[in-house]
């Protein structure tokens, strides 16, 4: 009896190639295609967003296409409630979130996932440039990095638990961009050139300072740029419209160049200063999932990675008490962030990561 498999079709190339592939290799196959949002609620036009009219007739035309049925489901509720919330308050809070993870954690690798076991499917599938494999000597499901290292996406995923990485598939994993787009004109996809979609795909045109006071109704005033010893420099123009390591549109006439170094929200003060003073070598992550094992008892020597463009650089990675560890890099690392991910490799293989404090 084969497989039934639930791909989840966002209308571009990467998914619809995935869905291809596994019609293939013979699952009996839906395609779904999630709508996260109302265009008219987040203030964007149709070509820049992920679920657009436009986007789910693309995915309806490739299923019906590869011969298999397409439906939407409505998750703008939940979508709304675990990502744009949880985005908008991080920033409140003075941190910088990544909406595209908790998308991951909460809708496409939890939500939909129970939908699909309500359904008796057997797996979800995506278009993520990674692969699975399981360990014959524990068990346990590893989240591997794509062959293409450009386009690999494991740093998004490694919030995955072993029932999700179970019950996941990701046919991409051992393919570069260009031999999909290859598939896919070769397939007749309507989609084939088609251009990724952006990265935050709910803020109009990246401003999310617009987006985060249109939907919150506040407005952020002025304060201080201060030195690190409390000397005022400048007055920014609201504290959500700066992050960790920024230097252009600050504003600030002084002798040489000053970043962004920290954020106090409480105060409206931006603390800002030279280049050497965004370095540290010492960062502390909470919320950790891992994924050769439960927990962390010893330390261990690692690279991480602590933004999604960033090269790993080795570490050792110490336990800080219950879901909590302790990165200390070989060397210092440039503008650490609060609020992003930092997550952990051992070679081919995402040992876990978790938010960094």
């Amino acid at each position: 009896m084969c497989k039934k498999t639930i791909t989840a079709m966002s209308g571009g190339v990467d998914s619809s190639v995935a869905a291809l592939l596994l019609n293939e290799r013979g699952y009996e196959n839906v395609g779904i295609t999630l709508k996260l949002y109302d265009n008219e609620d987040v203030g964007i036009s149709r070509e820049k967003t992920c679920c657009s009219i436009d986007d789910i007739n693309d995915a309806q035309r490739v299923c019906a296409k590869l011969g298999i049925p397409h439906y939407v489901f409505n998750f703008s509720d939940d979508f709304a409630k675990y990502v744009i919330d949880n985005f908008t308050e991080t920033y409140l809070c003075g941190k910088t979130p990544n909406p595209c993870i908790e998308c991951n954690r909460h809708i496409k690798f939890r939500i939909l996932l129970e939908r699909a076991k309500q359904m008796d499917f057997d797996y979800i599938a995506t278009g993520h440039y990674c692969s699975t494999e399981r360990d014959s000597a524990t068990g346990r499901y590893m989240l591997k990095k794509a062959l293409d290292d450009t386009k690999d996406q494991t740093y998004v995923l490694y919030m995955l638990t072993q029932e999700q990485l179970s019950h996941t598939l990701f046919p991409l994993g051992g393919m570069t961009k260009k031999q999909v787009r290859e598939i896919a004109e070769q397939s007749g996809l309507i989609n084939a050139r088609k251009h990724d979609s952006q990265d935050i795909c709910f803020v109009k045109d990246g401003d999310y300072r617009s987006f985060i006071e249109n939907r919150t109704g506040k407005h952020f005033e002025c304060g201080d740029f201060r030195l690190a010893d409390g000397t005022k420099v400048g007055t920014h123009k609201g504290i959500i419209g700066y992050t960790t390591g920024q230097r252009k549109g600050l504003g600030i006439a002084y002798s040489e160049p000053l970043y962004v170094v920290s954020k106090d929200v409480e105060n409206n003060v931006v603390t800002v200063g030279k280049q050497n003073e965004l370095f540290s070598k010492r960062v502390k992550v909470k919320d950790v999932n891992f994924m050769p094992f439960e927990s962390l008892s010893s330390p261990m020597k690692i690279n991480a990675k602590l933004r999604y463009k960033q090269k790993e650089s080795p570490c050792t990675m110490f336990p800080d008490g219950e879901n909590s560890v302790i990165l200390e890099f070989d060397d210092p690392q440039r503008a650490v962030t609060s609020g992003q991910a930092a997550v952990f490799y051992d070679g081919e293989y995402v040992v876990g990561g978790g938010t960094i404090v």
